[in-house]
């Protein structure tokens, strides 16, 4: 029996065919310059939690995440500034910052927190914290959060 077929690219003679990148908008910024932000923006979290605003540290971190492709370095800097803050939150104020987060932000914090968990090492070092914020996450938002967060083609 011959199996060639299994190996033939059929959407190549499809002119309908939905391309990964018509799905979202591109980032129009340059590589480089979404890394420096990433690292604008892990200075201003370290600033606002030494003075103890979790609220703004994470509101710093989740406005304007960056999407697309080739911009590796700034999406895992920007994951382990995100980790920090979850780290350094108390467990009892968890709920009342993330009811304090916008419905966007919720939703790009679920999917750093998936992100944290599909990392290998990363649910090692801070696995049950990223499991509590989960569960926080998911009572204030629902499960809508969830499915928003798995369709949604930007990833993190």
């Amino acid at each position: 029996m011959d199996v060639n077929f299994r190996k033939i690219d059929i959407d190549q003679y499809d002119e309908d065919v939905l391309l990964e990148s018509e799905l979202y908008e591109p980032e129009p910024r340059d590589p480089a310059q979404v890394l420096n932000d990433a690292k604008q923006k892990a200075s201003v979290v370290r600033s606002a939690l030494a003075k103890g605003d979790i609220v703004g540290a994470l509101n710093t971190v989740l406005s304007d995440a960056p999407y697309g492709s080739n911009l590796d370095d700034a999406k895992n800097l920007t994951l382990q500034t995100l980790v920090s803050i979850l780290n350094s939150t108390k467990a009892a104020e968890i709920a009342g910052v993330v009811k304090s987060l916008s419905p966007d932000d919720q939703d790009t914090l679920m999917k750093y927190l998936y992100k944290g968990m599909a990392l290998p090492g990363w649910g090692d070092v801070s696995g049950s914290v990223l499991l509590g914020w989960h569960e926080k996450l998911t009572e204030a938002a629902g499960v809508g959060c969830i499915v928003r967060a798995m369709t949604d083609r930007r990833l993190v």
